[in-house]
């Protein structure tokens, strides 16, 4: 087949202890998924059903890659989270099974322009600028789990040796099985796709010359360069 503009490239993930990597479909990311966080960002963090937003492929970032400072923002923010890669599509994905859909579990950094969020968040318009922008999903190799859930576990970030945010998985407002069942309901999920879990409380603006550093029991840890 030919094609009139060379085809995008494939975007993949490391997958630790195997040579083929993890192509990926689609990044979908859990807004405010810490009551912490919540109550940060202004907002009640009472249990109410999970709202989504997405990125592109090709906002994959690897581990231990620097990430030049975005343009068009003067308040650029860390967003540590668990990372949940999908093996097994389906919709309407029953919560008790859920977990079978999983292929495994990553560190990522949902990178944000925050002012570029407030800004759009203020005047109703989609986040797209404030989160879908070029290299702003860092993510670790994938730690290979079939059918695995990921209850708990320390999360945490530090700044050039400084610790930010820390909490613990089990904090999360929606669980993982949780999650990917109610994702289900409105997209239909396909071996490939990424899932953002939300991050906890302790976001703040990061610079360039910044060392980032992000993990979670169990999990490859996470370093990224602000260029």
């Amino acid at each position: 087949m030919s094609y009139v503009v060379p085809p995008p490239e494939t975007i993949s993930v490391e997958v630790q202890g195997r040579s083929e990597r993890f192509p990926v479909n689609r990044i979908y990311c859990v807004g405010r998924n810490y009551a912490a966080h919540a109550r940060e960002m202004g907002k009640d963090p009472e249990r109410e059903p999970p709202f989504f937003f997405t990125k592109p492929a090709n906002a994959i970032v690897p581990n231990n890659a620097t990430v030049a400072y975005p343009a068009r923002t003067s308040n650029v923010h860390h967003e540590i989270e668990l990372v949940v890669a999908i093996g097994k599509g389906g919709r309407n994905i029953p919560l008790a099974s859920a977990v079978d859909h999983v292929f495994g579990y990553a560190v990522g950094n949902d990178l944000t322009r925050r002012d570029l969020q407030f800004e759009a968040r203020d005047k109703g318009r989609p986040w797209d600028t404030g989160k879908a922008f070029d290299h702003s999903a860092p993510i670790a190799a994938i730690q290979p789990a079939p059918g695995q859930g990921f209850t708990q576990g320390r999360i945490w970030l530090k700044v050039n040796g400084e610790i930010r945010q820390q909490a613990d998985v089990a904090d999360l407002i929606w669980s993982v099985p949780e999650i990917i069942a109610e994702l289900s309901t409105l997209f239909e999920l396909v071996p490939g796709d990424l899932i953002y879990t939300g991050t906890p409380a302790g976001v703040g603006a990061v610079k360039a010359g910044d060392r980032i550093e992000g993990g979670i029991d169990g999990l490859e840890t996470l370093v990224t360069l602000i260029g």
